[in-house]
């Protein structure tokens, strides 16, 4: 039998008087300060007690072998290339809870868990992963509260001790099992946005399409064709054109998921076959796509309410005022009537798109129920883009019949954005027939068109 196996009989008090960590570093002496704060003693075990620096008010510091006997906890707040000296010191730590609290610069370094080779290293003790998401800023600055953590470790009272411990300092604990999820938690901190990573690249790819696709029809074609040189626009006016154009495209993919999948349990007859993985993952960041949709949505609000301090429109507007001193403007009753449309779905399409966001964030829509939440984010997610649709479309107004619109036989950019918003609103639409519905409705409780194969099979075999 093993030796954590024997301690798992072991019974570790709820609260430790003494707490012991091992390792002088800033995690180290921050972890030591919050137990300071929190009412429990600490005592610090370093290769060099006497040259260890400045620690916190009230710890005490001594050798590894010391400070080992003085608890029954003892945190690692060490590097793994520095565990040999746990081997050396296997009769001190016998029967001792070790926390690992170790991460590394990159994943996959070592064949195996640090944790995994530090329980190796010291057999007699119980090692538990965890706490390794806090920093030495969070825990100096107090800023634990709710934080969530993760623990796994073979011995059962082991990880109830450190649990406890942390719950202590304002921590929620989930517990991820056995050590061999060790792997697992010390990835967690080397993930740099992974659910942002599609709605981001997704962003950038057609922020640079747009951009140059613009920046041709405008600019080169101003310069080559009419030897106009309007590169001044690319700073706002080009910027201000990309915005809306991405704002649009990204929100309309936040939608478009849900009706693909919904004509895949139409065609399926049933819900419980798994989506293609490219969908699974696609569904999985509509509210990352919403959000960067709203930024640049944001951005299109902000570049529009400085275009009245640009030079180039105080320079068009005080010429204009000057050439027109005696000639009466005509009044145009249609124009007027397309630009206060334009103007008003454009205001209420940005005030939907920020609720929207705001009930995306946790601290909102954990005040809503089920039924609020859906409703938010699917009756009013596609009104919002109906009414950005119709922004889009009135703004084109009849510039389509033009043939000056298609510079070089190229369509402008606010033709192209609205093809995805117009074939999701089209498939929605499809979706609300009272025919698709009620079929729909049924699937997505529990109804299926065929029988399974294995009930078939049972069937089969009872005749």
């Amino acid at each position: 039998m093993k030796e954590h196996e024997r301690i798992k009989k072991k019974e570790f008090p709820q609260r430790q008087k003494l707490l012991c960590i091992f390792g002088t570093g800033d995690l180290g002496r921050s972890l030591g300060l919050r137990l300071l704060q929190s009412g429990y003693g600490v005592v610090y075990g370093s290769r060099r007690p006497n040259s260890c620096g400045p620690l916190p008010q009230g710890a005490q510091v001594m050798t590894h072998a010391e400070a080992a006997q003085s608890s029954n906890l003892i945190f690692i707040c060490v590097h793994r290339e520095h565990y040999e000296f746990l081997a050396t010191m296997e009769h001190h730590l016998k029967g001792k809870v070790l926390v690992d609290l170790s991460n590394n610069l990159k994943k996959g370094m070592y064949p195996e868990a640090n944790a995994v080779y530090m329980q190796r290293l010291v057999p007699s003790a119980a090692v538990v992963k965890g706490l390794n998401t806090l920093s030495a800023w969070a825990l100096q600055n107090e800023l634990l509260a709710g934080k969530q953590v993760f623990l796994c470790g073979e011995s059962g009272e082991a990880k109830q001790a450190v649990a406890h411990l942390a719950t202590k300092l304002g921590l929620t604990v989930l517990d991820k099992g056995s050590l061999s999820a060790a792997r697992e938690l010390e990835d967690f901190p080397l993930k740099l946005f992974p659910e942002w990573r599609l709605p981001l690249s997704i962003a950038v790819g057609l922020s640079a399409f747009f951009f140059f696709y613009l920046l041709i029809r405008d600019v080169i074609y101003a310069y080559v064709e009419k030897k106009n040189d309007i590169s001044y626009r690319i700073m706002v006016a080009l910027a201000n054109k990309v915005f809306p154009i991405v704002a649009l495209v990204m929100l309309s993919l936040c939608y478009l998921p849900g009706a693909i999948a919904a004509f895949f349990q139409l065609y399926r007859g049933t819900k419980y076959r798994r989506f293609p993985n490219w969908l699974d993952r696609w569904m999985l960041c509509r509210k990352q796509m919403g959000l960067v949709a709203l930024g640049f949505a944001v951005l299109h609000a902000i570049y529009t309410f400085i275009i009245p301090i640009r030079y180039s429109f105080r320079h068009k507007l005080i010429s204009g005022v000057k050439n027109n001193k005696t000639t009466p403007s005509y009044f145009d009753n249609t124009e007027a009537w397309g630009t206060d449309s334009f103007i008003s779905l454009g205001i209420l399409g940005f005030f939907l798109f920020v609720l929207l966001g705001l009930t995306s964030l946790p601290s909102v829509g954990g005040y809503l129920s089920w039924r609020e939440f859906n409703f938010i984010q699917s009756k009013l997610g596609h009104l919002t883009l109906f009414i950005c649709t119709a922004h889009g479309y009135i703004y084109g107004w009849n510039k389509f019949l033009r043939p000056s619109t298609y510079k070089w036989y190229t369509p402008p950019g606010y033709m192209l954005c609205l093809i995805v918003p117009s074939v999701v609103l089209v498939l929605k639409l499809l979706l609300l027939l009272p025919c698709v519905d009620r079929a729909l409705t049924r699937i997505r409780q529990g109804w299926e068109r065929t029988q399974p194969k294995e009930m078939d099979e049972i069937k089969s075999t009872n005749l």
